[in-house]
Order: C-alpha cells, then structure tokens, then sequence
C-alpha cells in the first residue's frame, strides 16, 4: 500500500481528494495532511511517505517550491484549477497531474500509474532492469511520463514523432527537433502504443503515421519514410510496405 501526504490549502479541496480516494482504500492510505507551506515543510521531513498529492497554489507560495524538499524516493501527483501549469508540471519529477475538480476515473489513473511506478521500482531492485511498462494500453489522448535518468517529464504521446532503438535505449523525437533517450526497448514500445498512430517500420524504428510529411520508393521497393522532427528519413522494411500504405489511408480517412 502507498502512503500519501495531501497537500492543498483548501479545506474543501482535501476533503473532496480524501472522498475520491476512499474508493482506493486498498493500495492508498492518507498519513498526514498540510494546508498552509510551513504545514507542508513539517510533514514533507517525514520518511515514510511514498505518494504526494500536491495542490499547485498555495497560501503564501506554489507547490513547486516545495518539490526540493520532497523525499528523492516519494511520486508527486500535482493538483490544480487550471491546465497551463501542466507545462510547468513537465519538466519536475512527477508522476501525474490532476485538474479539478477531480474526475474517479482520472484519479483511477493516477492511483494506477502509482502503483505500477511502485512496484516497477521495487523489481528494479531486485533485478536492475529499468525497462518500464505502462499498466495498460496507451491510447492516442494519452500523455506519458518519460524518464531519463533521474529526471523526466510528460508528455503528450502524439507529440513523440519517432522513436529509434540505442542498444538498451531508445530515443524519443520530437517535432522540433529534440530527442529523449529512455530506458526502453522497441519491443516494449510497441506492447503498448495505439496500433492506429504508430508502427514498427524496422527492426530499429517506430513511427508517428501522423508525423510522416511524405515518403519516396525507388524501382526496387526500398521506402524511405520522412518524418517531422528526424533528420534523416526512416527506411523502412519492405515487407511491410502493404501494411504501411493500408495504415496510411485508414488514417487519412479518419478510419
């Protein structure tokens, strides 16, 4: 079970997260709670929390000032009413985050996201493998949390315009050019994104049908494929060319 500290300035607000949460009494249990910044220094020198659910506004300063003074072992679920600090979200370590008023079923995600970074963690360190796997299915509205070594961020998943295999890596590319190197393997990769937005066009490369800006083919069936964001273009294998053009359309035609 995780224990969580609930971090919020609004009395309504914590009481309304400790409702919702109830429902997850199983694989969440509420330890402290903090209303004011000092309340919250006091209960973030604790040693024994895992989770922290933390309301961006605060009295008297943000949540994201108090992000130094989290635990390095604890998740941290950002709480807010408005969406533009989900940018700022992005670049913290954090696991989630949650516009009010809060839906069950979107808590229901962030309750399952915590469990399985949890116990994602507990098998790294039995076996050190850091090969992280989503608790289900991504959809294409999804937005991921991608780690890269001690830091991360989110992500929205139709924003990842390719990803390409380094050895026990992959890197993440991004429309304007950036890249994220990940400890993931394309064959996990590809367990769990929408069949509808990407495929594996090679044994080292997946794409974003979405991002593809044209592709050209030679007399000799070999694709190269052009894709926002990759410097070079993708070459992809031709036996999977049939699937590919079948992919295309369905997708130009909003099939």
């Amino acid at each position: 079970m995780l224990r969580a500290l609930l971090i919020d300035d609004e009395p309504n607000a914590r009481a309304d997260l400790r409702q919702l949460l109830a429902a997850h009494a199983a694989d969440v249990e509420i330890i402290a709670e903090a209303e004011t910044m000092d309340e919250a220094e006091a209960v973030l020198a604790r040693p024994d929390y895992d989770l922290v659910f933390l309301d961006v506004q605060l009295r008297g300063g943000t949540g994201f000032d108090l992000v130094p003074r989290i635990r390095p072992e604890a998740r941290i679920v950002f709480v807010t009413a408005h969406d533009r600090f989900a940018v700022r979200a992005f670049e913290v370590n954090a696991l989630d985050y949650l516009l009010k008023p809060i839906a069950p079923e979107r808590l229901a995600e962030a309750v399952t996201r915590s469990v399985a970074a949890f116990e994602k963690a507990g098998r790294r360190e039995m076996d050190e493998r850091e090969d992280e796997a989503y608790p289900s299915p991504l959809q294409p509205s999804d937005i991921i949390y991608l780690r890269t070594g001690t830091n991360g961020r989110f992500v929205p998943l139709l924003h990842i315009c390719a990803i390409d295999a380094e050895q026990n890596y992959s890197a993440a590319h991004f429309a304007d050019g950036t890249r994220l190197l990940v400890r993931r393997t394309l064959k996990s990769w590809e367990d769990f994104l929408p069949e509808t937005h990407f495929m594996r066009v090679h044994r080292t490369a997946i794409v974003n049908l979405q991002r593809i800006t044209r592709y050209e083919r030679d007399r000799e069936e070999h694709t190269l494929l052009f894709v926002q964001g990759v410097s070079e273009p993708v070459a992809a294998t031709r036996k999977l060319w049939p699937d590919l053009q079948t992919r295309l359309e369905r997708l130009r035609r909003g099939v």
